[in-house]
């Protein structure tokens, strides 16, 4: 199903669901659509990506989670050679005269739930997978270049349509004119004149996707609570979207060290 989504291709979840429950005894359609949610949850704690169509879900049996990192390698070897592969899907379709629909809700993330411990998925005697495709992608200069960009036209039409075209004029994309060690990358502006600090975070995966942010960038985010926003463009592969995490980034997801992959909680 993973593939099919890669490729643009649809696929009958509900068939699914029917074909899987002719094995099982007493499963119900939820209780199968639910499982699928805690392999989701499983992937994304694990640094893989997961089917949009399966929201993660938490409260993971051990032997689930055992299951899942024991089937990793044919899905390993699909996500390596999606990684690998050149981005070509930059020119991604956006709406004509309606970037501005991109935004979204971003995912629901309690206090709490940041604040608890990370959840040991790896079974005891056991080696976690390292899965670096994350990192891969987040080094990867053109996709960057390619969100920034997309948020550059989006911030403009923004202020445009607020009337304020003389502030939409004076966007600048910082880590283009001052570098990486500015910390972020758009200075735009709220509608009151105000700063608007954005960091642009750009995946071809899912909203649910970790990401990851430097510590500099925590910082900043922190320093700059008032004027800093986290932009997180996902599904960049086809049609891409956009949640905002206004304020300092710790608010929203929990970071692990030494450089933060942050991750939403479920």
């Amino acid at each position: 199903m993973w593939a099919c989504e890669r490729r643009g291709e649809t696929f009958n979840k509900a068939a699914h669901n029917r074909a899987l429950r002719q094995h099982l005894d007493d499963r119900s359609r939820g209780a199968v659509e639910r499982k699928h949610q805690n392999v989701s949850a499983v992937l994304i704690e694990l640094g893989f990506p997961c089917i949009d169509g399966y929201k993660p879900l938490r409260n993971v049996q051990r032997l689930l989670r055992e299951v899942v990192q024991e089937n990793l390698t044919e899905f390993e070897t699909l996500i390596a050679r999606d990684v690998e592969r050149e981005v070509q899907e930059h020119q991604a379709s956006v709406p004509a005269g309606d970037l501005l629909s991109i935004l979204v809700d971003p995912p629901e993330s309690t206090a709490r739930e940041i604040r608890q411990p990370r959840t040991q998925y790896a079974a005891p005697g056991r080696t976690a997978r390292t899965v670096d495709y994350l990192w891969r992608e987040a080094r990867n200069r053109s996709l960057g270049d390619a969100g920034e960009e997309l948020i550059m036209n989006y911030e403009r039409l923004r202020l445009e349509r607020a009337g304020k075209g003389h502030l939409a004029r004076n966007i600048e994309q910082v880590s283009k004119t001052v570098g990486d060690h500015a910390d972020y990358d758009i200075r735009s502006y709220h509608a009151d004149g105000r700063d608007r600090f954005i960091e642009v975070k750009t995946t071809r995966y899912g909203r649910y996707t970790p990401f990851y942010i430097s510590e500099g960038e925590v910082r900043f985010s922190k320093a700059h609570a008032d004027s800093y926003h986290l932009y997180r463009v996902f599904g960049f592969r086809k049609s891409p979207q956009l949640f905002t995490l206004p304020g300092e980034v710790g608010q929203h997801v929990r970071l692990q060290a030494t450089t933060y992959r942050a991750q939403f909680q479920f």
